[in-house]
């Protein structure tokens, strides 16, 4: 009984750190507050080369071999956006419209409209100060940023984020990803647990033993796919349901100003409860600010660290403004949202696809929910074993890949519910210090962009 009380209490007192770091007073008033200040700083120039910045993406599919690098810029960003794109499109998006009402997707939208100017910095800076080690494996990333970029005098806080980056790994990145593929392999097509878990320990481990460039080569694969799958089904169902469409928008934009009233199981929410949620859930979704994106950037081949910044601020376009807008666009139109169980998030979204595709819809959420959470481990072991190798030298690389694939089992059968709040405060405790060293080092961002324009231009932009 007493062991019991203990953990309990344990479980009060972090999800309660949890509450703190991710309430409205800490994390997310200093996120937002970056987002905007580099937005400003950078003159909007996410916003306005939003296009040439696609551009160079598709051009990045192939290195230049005169550039230094583990990983094309393409692969470099795929390795990113494996990790961002995952369960949050999905289930994060539900919750959010759960409890903030449809008002909490533009707040969603404004994360990932800041956040594009957040990983555009984040990028340059990894690249920038990115160092090799001795086998010639490029890292970079907060830490990297924080010690070579702030001096030696603030490595405390590049040693903080590399424990918190390594914890979060095994808990938002391994852990919470497989138990979410059990449940809807389980759900979905009755696979037993048992042979689910089996079945992602090889395969994860048959893709961590070709290390970073076969994690590369598997995102540059399956993310874009799925990406551009899950959109165009989602256009699919928008043209299918074009009288809903208008609505839907209408309500989100609306209820972003203005109380969402209870409706059905809907209780009802406030603007402060959009905005909270809606950013909450956004920034778990884009990871813009947390740190992450930039330790897989790090690995890019590119002989400039601005150009690398160009592909760094689409991932939050595509994961935000784009993916989890079609989850949420079509749980809106299917009119039934507010009736749900306000416990099943998940359930949500596969009801509102199956509502619009009856007999393919709901498979298709399940399959989806599956390919995400699958690369967004596979990216996220690159974050941790950046952050172990940062903590331990690089004799940690291999131990640290097998600790990772024997916990993949682990995650897919057990009750996650303290792990969701242990990775959600660690996430949490990871954006502190990387946001701290972005606002410290942005005249370096700032000062980077306009000598890099002042030798280029809109037609020029990406020569080499």
């Amino acid at each position: 009984m007493e062991s019991a009380n203990f953990i309990t209490a344990i479980h009060d007192w972090v999800a309660s750190l949890d509450g703190i770091v991710w309430g409205p007073y800490c994390l997310l008033p200093l996120l937002v507050g970056t987002g905007i200040y580099l937005v400003l700083g950078l003159k909007f120039l996410p916003w306005r080369y939003i296009g040439p910045a696609f551009m160079h993406m598709w051009r990045g599919r192939r290195a230049n071999a005169d550039h230094s690098g583990e990983l094309s810029p393409f692969k470099a960003m795929m390795t990113c956006m494996a990790a961002t794109i995952g369960t949050g499109n999905i289930v994060g998006v539900a919750t959010a419209i759960m409890i903030g009402g449809p008002g909490a997707v533009f707040w969603m939208w404004v994360t990932g409209a800041l956040g594009m100017a957040t990983k555009y910095a984040e990028a340059v800076l990894a690249v920038k100060y990115r160092e090799v080690t001795p086998s010639g494996d490029y890292v970079g990333g907060p830490m990297y940023y924080i010690k070579n970029g702030l001096g030696q005098g603030w490595k405390w806080m590049a040693f903080l984020f590399a424990v918190f980056g390594m914890v979060a790994s095994f808990g938002i990145g391994n852990m919470t990803q497989c138990n979410a593929i059990t449940g809807n392999l389980s759900t979905a097509f009755n696979v037993p647990p048992v042979a689910v878990a089996i079945t992602l320990f090889l395969v994860v481990g048959i893709v961590l033993v070709g290390g970073v460039k076969r994690i590369g080569d598997v995102a540059g694969v399956v993310v874009p796919f799925m990406a551009v799958a899950y959109i165009i089904l989602g256009i699919v169902i928008m043209f299918l349901n074009y009288d809903k469409v208008g609505p839907a928008f209408l309500s989100i934009f609306q209820h972003a100003f203005a109380p969402a009233p209870a409706a059905g199981g809907f209780v009802g929410a406030t603007v402060v409860m959009a905005m909270r949620y809606g950013m909450a859930r956004g920034l778990f979704s884009n990871e813009a600010g947390l740190g992450s994106g930039p330790i897989a950037h790090a690995t890019a081949i590119t002989n400039n660290p601005v150009r690398q910044g160009f592909l760094g601020m689409i991932d939050p376009f595509i994961d935000t403004i784009l993916v989890c807008s079609m989850t949420a666009i079509i749980i809106l139109i299917s009119g039934d949202w507010s009736a749900v169980d306000r416990g099943s998030a998940a359930v949500m979204t596969s009801h509102a696809f199956g509502h619009a595709l009856p007999g393919m819809g709901q498979y298709f959420v399940a399959v989806a929910l599956v390919l995400f959470a699958f690369t967004t481990i596979l990216g996220w072991c690159v974050y941790g074993e950046r952050c172990a190798m940062y903590l331990f030298g690089h004799k940690a690389l291999k131990p640290f890949r097998l600790i990772f694939t024997l916990v993949v089992p682990i995650g897919a059968l057990m009750e996650l519910a303290f792990v969701w709040d242990l990775s959600d405060l660690f996430n949490g405790l990871m954006a502190l210090p990387n946001l701290i060293a972005l606002l410290l080092l942005s005249p370096v961002v700032f000062k980077m962009t306009k000598e890099y324009f002042e030798k280029h231009n809109r037609d020029n932009m990406f020569d080499e």
